[in-house]
């Protein structure tokens, strides 16, 4: 006789995933340990930064950096380094929190000049033409973490940034997992970062449809500097 699966049981179902995300509730502590232990026990950067999601984010940032003469790039959170190999930049530096991410980077990329990997902790208000933030600001559960980044994010671009994320407080994927927060990001840089216009809106090939390998909540958004202060 095939048992069925207890979670497609309706009641039973929903009681065993809530008692899942209570547990991984209980065992987080801050977005930062998620992604450092997360490396450390042999992860990657996500379905996000791999296959045909990761070939949609080459294609739209790659337009975009050869129709705007793009000389440099800074990217905040630039995991494993996997996406990297997809893109066409003449100089790029990403950083990240995890040493075991920034060492595969440097690993991977150590005969290439033109890529150079850091810990975050160690920006010293470096800047670019563009920065980016792929997959990024949804991770950052804590508002201290979420505001501190954004406004590295801002302050180290001289022309654009790109950020590739969802983009709604009332979000229905909020209370899924503990490391997952969405939040209406577009609201913050109108508030705090108002010497840059948002120009682009390009949602996403692969509209998130229930399988985060092969789609996502996340769109682009490009913002450019109306000023040149600073």
């Amino acid at each position: 006789m095939r048992i069925p699966d207890p979670r497609k049981i309706p009641l039973v179902g929903k009681l065993i995933v809530r008692v899942i995300r209570n547990i991984r509730k209980r065992r987080f502590t801050t977005s930062e340990d998620y992604w450092i232990k997360r490396y450390k026990k042999g992860g990657n950067s996500g379905a996000g930064s791999h296959s045909l999601l990761a070939l949609f984010k080459a294609k739209i940032i790659n337009e975009f950096v050869a129709e705007n003469g793009i000389e440099s790039v800074i990217e905040f959170g630039c995991g494993d380094g996997d996406q990297i190999n997809l893109f066409n930049f003449k100089s790029y530096k990403g950083f990240d929190v995890s040493h075991e991410a920034i060492a595969i980077c440097n690993s991977v990329f150590t005969n290439d000049p033109t890529r150079q990997f850091d810990l975050i902790k160690n920006h010293s208000n470096e800047k670019a033409d563009l920065t980016l933030s792929l997959d990024v600001i949804y991770h950052l559960t804590e508002w201290d973490t979420y505001d501190g980044y954004l406004r590295r994010l801002f302050d180290s671009s001289t022309r654009f940034v790109i950020i590739y994320s969802s983009n709604s407080d009332d979000h229905e994927n909020n209370d899924v997992a503990p490391h997952v927060k969405h939040r209406k990001f577009t609201g913050w840089v109108t508030e705090n970062a108002p010497d840059f216009k948002l120009i682009k809106h390009v949602p996403n090939r692969y509209p998130y449809n229930g399988d985060g390998r092969i789609s996502s909540y996340a769109d682009f958004y490009i913002f450019q500097k109306t000023s040149t202060n600073g």
